[in-house]
């Protein structure tokens, strides 16, 4: 998906870093991302296969990184995929 984040998301911003384990192809890496961006607050979602990163751009004030961590374990919530996410940075 393509998110354009509002004034108020934009207002403040932070960086997350997240390991994410159980992500096998290039789809798992949407369906992280897609989650991620549909979190009221996140300016921005970057997700690599390999490391199994995702780089999150949010407004703290806002979201904080539990709710990243979430949002990627509720990408995978169609009962064949199982993701989780771990704060590195």
């Amino acid at each position: 998906i393509h998110k354009s984040p509002s004034i108020e998301e934009r207002q403040e911003k932070a960086t997350a870093l997240l390991a994410v384990d159980g992500m096998g192809c290039p789809n798992c890496v949407n369906r992280v991302r897609n989650s991620l961006l549909l979190v009221y607050g996140v300016v921005s979602a970057s997700v690599e296969l390999d490391p199994g990163r995702a780089e999150v751009v949010f407004n703290p004030r806002l979201v904080q990184p539990i709710h990243l961590k979430h949002a990627v374990t509720a990408a995978g919530g169609d009962g064949r995929h199982e993701y989780r996410a771990y704060l590195i940075g």
